[in-house]
């Protein structure tokens, strides 16, 4: 399958490539400098000049191949927009795939964000819609979900449309920016460990290598308009994965009182998310597509001492 991969020089894109070549497909990623241009060649992709703003090019790109692979997302409008910028700007993008892909049964497939199943009170399932973006939710992913749902409603189209869902930490050891070495970076900072109140809340996790092990199969053999979750750990409590951290590297592990004053001055801009308990469960995607994570857990990750480099 020849299949057109965007974002494939970031940290889910890297694992993503290599992930399809291995599998037989022919892989063009789309690279907007040299440098990635170059990264992309490294990793066995064509390479394809342009970037996101040209949507013409997108859909020319799309049209050419036998699926695409949506990874990329406008980052660099995060400090000047939020999140509400890039969801702005990403919507259009997959429009534009819709457009060039509508009637041809190809496969899009987008990633996307598992939000805080708020009262739910059980993991969040793929069988859960994305919420609507009007509703009044404590989740910072709630305007992303706008993407997720167009995504899903291009299954109307004739487009074998999924989105794949990725844990809200993604670790590997190429892990550079994500969550954990900001909190890691963070703890340094303050010279202990923090958790939220009780540190009961939990969170999901997967390693990287597995989530790209999902977006194969999902543009091999996913259903249209279908939510998969790319979820190996579905709940570790925030408390678990501070005393990881504190264990490597020595700094006394403390509860921060879930206040409104206190939180915010310790975790600053993470204050909100660090608060939120996200249960996932993937169980509808291991037996659906067979899928079978087979990487280490987040707390073994963190065990392997990757996140913490000697000096």
């Amino acid at each position: 399958m020849r299949v057109f991969v965007t974002g494939g020089t970031g940290h889910s894109g890297s694992y993503v490539i290599p992930e399809l070549v291995a599998a037989g497909h022919e892989v063009t990623g789309l690279a907007r400098s040299d440098r990635a241009a170059a990264a992309l060649s490294a990793l066995g992709a064509k390479v394809r000049r342009g970037d996101l703003q040209d949507l013409d090019g997108l859909k020319e790109a799309a049209a050419e191949s036998d699926g695409v692979v949506h990874v990329a997302h406008r980052q660099d409008l995060l400090p000047s927009g939020g999140i509400d910028a890039v969801a702005a700007a990403e919507l259009p993008i997959v429009l534009a795939y819709g457009e060039a892909l509508a009637g041809t049964g190809k496969p899009l497939v987008a990633a996307g964000s598992i939000d805080s199943p708020g009262s739910l009170g059980r993991p969040v399932t793929e069988e859960d819609p994305a919420l609507p973006g009007g509703v009044e939710h404590r989740g910072t992913l709630r305007v992303r979900n706008v993407v997720e749902r167009a995504v899903i409603g291009l299954s109307e189209h004739g487009v074998r449309s999924s989105v794949v869902r990725i844990a809200n930490i993604a670790h590997s050891t190429t892990d550079r920016a994500g969550f954990l070495p900001t909190l890691i970076a963070l703890a340094k900072e303050k010279g202990f460990v923090g958790y939220p109140g009780d540190g009961a809340n939990l969170w999901n996790a997967v390693h990287a290598r597995d989530a790209a092990c999902v977006f194969r199969l999902a543009l091999e053999r996913g259903a249209a308009g279908r939510y998969w979750h790319a979820v190996g750990d579905g709940g570790i409590p925030f408390r678990e994965i501070a005393e990881a951290i504190g264990g490597r590297t020595g700094l006394p592990v403390v509860s921060v009182p879930s206040d409104v004053l206190m939180v915010p001055g310790h975790f600053g801009f993470l204050a909100n998310i660090v608060t939120q308990s996200y249960p996932a469960s993937s169980l509808i995607t291991r037996r659906t597509l067979g899928w079978d994570p087979v990487q280490p857990g987040l707390l073994a990750g963190l065990d392997n001492g990757h996140y913490f480099p000697a000096g």
